[in-house]
């Protein structure tokens, strides 16, 4: 008895149609004998229990609805990554995790709303050379995100209202300073399937200037392939290691899907960002790319539906097992 599997790729209503860049996946899973269907998050007529796998894609607005967000992932069944992931990965907190445990991440000073932070004591916060990055803990695709100049004091005045703007809004403000070889080089995209390095992407900047405020779901910078170096790969494999440490899933399946960034740094690759929750896996650029990840679905899909024939057969009356063929 057999299933013919069916996944949902979760959008939100912004993309209601599926981003570009994961289109090809539907074509791959047809491929391979699953049906794809196209789902927004926060639509309360989707039947979430109908899908034997969900896969999250593009779900760009979670960063101002987070814990309605959280919530909604912790009462999927069958997700592509466990809730627990979702909730620690939707909050860049998880940075300072990976700090504590010895991960090379980009050094952050953290300003929470609770600290009541004068104008004054901003700007004592902020770097007294170089370029800094001013940017919320919940956030994606360098929304809400701006880049300033800490030797002009028009730059640090803007900086110090971007900053109070975030705090007024409850939201933990991040203050990095800017690695300069993203400017030469970019970040390096570190692109994981089924726990296992498959292809690296390098993206060209995307902070030029202080952040506008204006109201976006998402910021795209130019990418292309790359041929990850030994040391990037290292450290991803050790950053999403360490992640599942911190979460107590050493030792179980490992994520369907994951994307670790990493900047050249003078000491070697640091963390910019681990992303396990709507990793871009730029799949139009990558030959063979939208085939492994579909394999890997399929894969886990095909578990799932065969567990849910299994039930059906056991427990129901042979005309519930419709959706099952011999």
């Amino acid at each position: 008895m057999s299933h013919r599997p069916v996944v949902a790729l979760v959008t939100c209503r912004e993309v209601p149609h599926l981003d570009d860049d994961d289109a090809p996946l539907i074509a791959a899973l047809a491929e391979r004998g699953v049906g794809a269907a196209i789902a927004v998050w926060d639509d309360p007529q989707v039947d979430w229990e109908a899908f034997d796998l969900v896969a999250i894609r593009s779900t760009w607005d979670y960063a101002l609805r987070r814990e309605e967000f959280v919530r909604w992932a912790a009462s999927v069944p069958r997700l592509q990554n466990p809730a627990g992931a979702i909730r620690w990965n939707t909050d860049k907190h998880y940075l300072a995790d990976l700090a504590r445990v010895g991960i090379p991440v980009i050094p952050t000073d953290w300003l929470e709303p609770s600290s009541d932070l004068s104008s004054r004591r901003l700007h004592t916060r902020f770097p007294a050379l170089g370029d800094f990055v001013i940017k919320p803990a919940v956030s994606g695709g360098s929304l809400d995100s701006g880049r300033y100049s800490a030797g002009s004091p028009r730059s640090r005045g803007l900086a110090i209202r971007h900053a109070q703007r975030l705090l007024a809004a409850g939201r933990t403000v991040m203050v990095q300073r800017y690695v300069t070889s993203v400017d030469e080089v970019g970040e390096t995209a570190l692109v994981f399937v089924d726990g296992q390095f498959a292809w690296g992407a390098r993206r060209s900047a995307m902070l030029e200037g202080p952040d506008t405020g204006a109201v976006g779901t998402y910021r795209k910078g130019a990418v292309r392939p790359v041929e990850a170096t030994a040391a990037e790969v290292a450290i991803g494999e050790r950053a999403l290691g360490a992640a599942r440490e911190l979460m107590g899933e050493g030792g179980g399946q490992p994520w369907l899907a994951a994307r670790v960034d990493v900047v050249a740094a003078d000491a070697g690759p640091q963390v910019l960002e681990v992303e396990l929750t709507h990793p871009s896996l730029y799949l139009s650029l990558i030959p063979g790319g939208p085939d492994r990840v579909a394999r890997a679905i399929a894969a886990r899909a095909g578990l799932t539906s065969r567990a849910a024939c299994q039930t059906t057969r056991l427990t129901q009356a042979p005309a519930a097992a419709k959706g099952c063929t011999s």
